[in-house]
């Protein structure tokens, strides 16, 4: 096996990481005094750092926190416990964080969203079966199955404490806006925002799909490349495969090395059917 040696810019990533692990109980480090600490400028550690990671060090370290603080909620702790076993100073900025990270509060997702009041409904599509479900805040999740009991189970195991409330009549309007985006291609959504947990990562590469022109696709090396991280392709093919809400991030547009149609969560035909008929439409 043929390795390559860790470069002078890995090594600073990793000393960057072990200070921001190891700080993670007092808070965040500031940029300054990571920069003293290593002896080099702030501006060099941040560009380094970015490049290397696809994050700023504070965006590593506010992800680092968040995920501290989701296992912690996971866990049963209490929410003011989970506060300062993450790093977190305050409330205000544990809130603050985690709406903007998260898309709910930190109490609604302790115990698999208990708390939250999510909508759905299920209709039937090209595809096979679908089901939206939304929040006061927006979609949360659009997935795809072959009957009501494959879906319904799985945005069940997303959200398990949550009240699940099943609206097909009232949410019908938005089954008819999701098939058409299916079999046209027609984005019509009139402004409903997201409501979906999202890492910085997944940010970039979540973005980087909605650019790729419908009849396309990118291989997952290829969006890693444009994302500045050419070693990235697998990160890359998990991030698409943690995508909630399918058709509306298109990750069917992230096809492998060989332009062979791989790694759809809601299975290869699906994916091939969506391939097909963009192609179609775009010629």
């Amino acid at each position: 096996m043929n390795l390559k040696k860790p470069t002078k810019h890995h090594r600073l990533v990793a000393r960057v990481v072990k200070l921001i692990d190891a700080f993670e109980d007092e808070g965040q480090p500031t940029l300054a005094y990571l920069a003293e600490r290593l002896s080099v400028s702030p501006f060099h550690l941040q560009r380094v750092f970015k490049r290397e990671m696809g994050v700023s060090p504070r965006q590593y370290a506010e992800q680092r926190r968040l995920g501290s603080l989701k296992e912690e909620l996971r866990n049963g702790r209490s929410v003011t416990t989970a506060l300062y076993e993450a790093g977190f100073g305050g409330s205000s900025r544990l809130y603050e964080t985690s709406n903007r990270k998260l898309g709910m509060t930190p109490a609604s997702y302790g115990r698999g969203g208990r708390g939250a009041h999510i909508f759905y409904a299920v209709g039937t599509c090209t595809l096979g079966v679908v089901l939206a479900a939304i929040t006061e805040i927006g979609l949360c999740r659009v997935c795809f199955g072959d009957t009501a009991a494959d879906v319904e189970k799985e945005l069940a195991e997303e959200f398990p404490a949550a009240t699940l409330e099943r609206a097909d009549k009232d949410m019908s309007e938005l089954l008819a806006i999701l098939g058409a985006l299916i079999d046209t291609g027609k984005r019509n959504f009139f402004g409903l925002g997201l409501d979906i947990q999202i890492t910085a990562f997944q940010a970039k590469v979540w973005s980087a799909l909605i650019l790729i022109p419908e009849g396309e696709t990118r291989s997952y090396g290829d969006i890693a490349t444009e994302l500045g991280m050419p070693k990235a392709a697998r990160a890359v093919g998990r991030a698409c495969g943690s995508n909630p809400v399918g058709i509306v991030i298109p990750c069917h547009r992230a096809v492998g090395a060989d332009g062979k149609i791989t790694g759809y969560r809601w299975g290869l035909d699906r994916k091939k059917a969506l391939l097909d008929a963009e192609q179609r439409r775009s010629k």
